[in-house]
């Protein structure tokens, strides 16, 4: 007899990022030259200062549970980040510390929907959000925006898509997977919004903060919109910025009664971060960010390459980015020119006339894109390129024959 599963599993779907990913190892591992553009992971190794610390803290005995909130070092050292980073002020009991910034965006759906509340949700958005609003029994509520538009929703969008219901709106700047990114001008129009429907808290994913190379410096959400600090949480992690995916790290910063419902979620779920990566965490944020610097100039190089290099091949169109490691490019023409049907026929297109693994736009509900992450080395990312060219050139004489 089968087991009958809970109705919220059968809700949602698994991870296409990690699907991808998988996929393209499996492929390797049979032998098949695959490039692997899917997985959202820098390429570089952890900085050796952070790397050590978490040696040393295994080495002097940091291998117990610590508190379900973080350690208190590692709390303060967030509470300067956000100060120094974002003039941001809070307290301890402010800050949350979890098993990276997803289970920070999981806690604060549990924490936050009931069953009928709505989550507002700009597309392309990030594979991930819909998922957990569903899982927490909220109702995803879209407002899509395309590449004529730069990927970015306005004010009077969000304005007309808030009912009575919205509970959440979610705010991922620069965005995974698009690259675009709000002008501190933009934040503020939303912010107006906002203003005027104070049942709606705001969670603001930073995660892509320091790989910026926007016109104008980062702005986070409340920095830009001080009159609604009691209603934002601000969400961040060490992942991306320093190379640190596998430590699962990720923190935030809001109102304490709201911090202290997630901290209570989490509690039942994994309890604390690991205690070695908090260590580490703690001296990454602590220590000077050089190493953050470096990386950045190494990614805003890669963006350029692949943006110019994706606008040059036939049927496809990427706009540059803001900030991020990845590129989402526009690729309907391509898709007509091999005979696609849909954005997912043409990944499996790439996957098996190119050997390059990439995203399908609809998993981050934008059909008729891909995304490719640029996290990868420059020779690597011309290879794949290249190969792109290629495989696009001869399909159309292979439909003729």
């Amino acid at each position: 007899m089968p087991i009958r599963l809970a109705q919220r599993v059968q809700r949602i779907k698994p991870s296409p990022t990690l699907a991808v990913t998988a996929r393209a190892a499996r492929l390797k591992a049979e032998g098949k030259d695959i490039i692997g553009l899917g997985a959202g992971e820098p390429d570089f190794d952890t900085p050796a200062h952070i790397a050590d610390a978490g040696v040393a803290a295994i080495r002097s005995g940091i291998t117990r549970y610590t508190a379900v909130e973080g350690t208190n070092e590692l709390r303060d050292a967030i509470i300067g980040k956000f100060r120094r980073d974002n003039g941001l002020e809070y307290k301890r009991p402010q800050i949350l510390v979890s098993s990276g910034a997803k289970q920070t965006v999981f806690n604060l759906c549990c924490a936050l929907l009931d069953p009928g509340d709505e989550a507002i949700i700009p597309a392309p958005y990030w594979v991930s959000y819909p998922d957990m609003v569903l899982v927490a029994d909220g109702t995803p509520v879209f407002i899509s925006a395309g590449i004529d538009r730069g990927f970015k929703i306005t004010a009077e969008e969000l304005e007309a898509a808030i009912t009575p219901r919205t509970r959440l709106f979610i705010l991922n700047s620069p965005s995974n997977p698009t690259g675009a990114a709000y002008s501190r001008a933009e934040l503020q129009a939303f912010g107006a919004v906002l203003e005027r429907h104070p049942q709606v808290v705001i969670g603001t994913d930073d995660m892509y903060e320091h790989i910026w190379w926007g016109p104008e410096p980062f702005t986070s959400f409340v920095t830009a919109n001080p009159s609604l600090y009691d209603r934002t949480v601000t969400i961040n992690g060490c992942s991306k910025s320093y190379a640190m995916t596998g430590w699962r790290i990720g923190y935030c910063g809001g109102p304490a009664e709201l911090i202290a419902a997630m901290g209570t979620i989490q509690g039942q779920s994994t309890s604390n971060a690991s205690s070695i990566s908090q260590r580490a965490a703690t001296v990454a944020l602590n220590s000077p960010q050089d190493c953050v610097a470096e990386m950045n100039r190494a990614f805003r190089a890669r963006h350029d390459l692949v943006v110019a290099g994706l606008n040059a091949l036939p049927g496809i169109r990427c706009l540059p980015g803001w900030g991020t490691f990845y590129a989402f490019a526009n690729v309907e023409l391509a898709m007509r020119d091999v005979g696609a049907a849909d954005d997912n026929a043409f990944a499996e297109f790439l996957i098996s006339e190119a050997g390059v693994a990439v995203v399908p736009g609809s998993a981050f509900g934008a059909p008729g894109h891909v995304r490719l992450s640029f996290a990868a080395s420059a020779e690597t990312l011309r290879d794949a390129l290249g190969r792109m060219g290629r495989a696009l050139a001869a399909a159309p004489a292979k439909r003729r024959a």
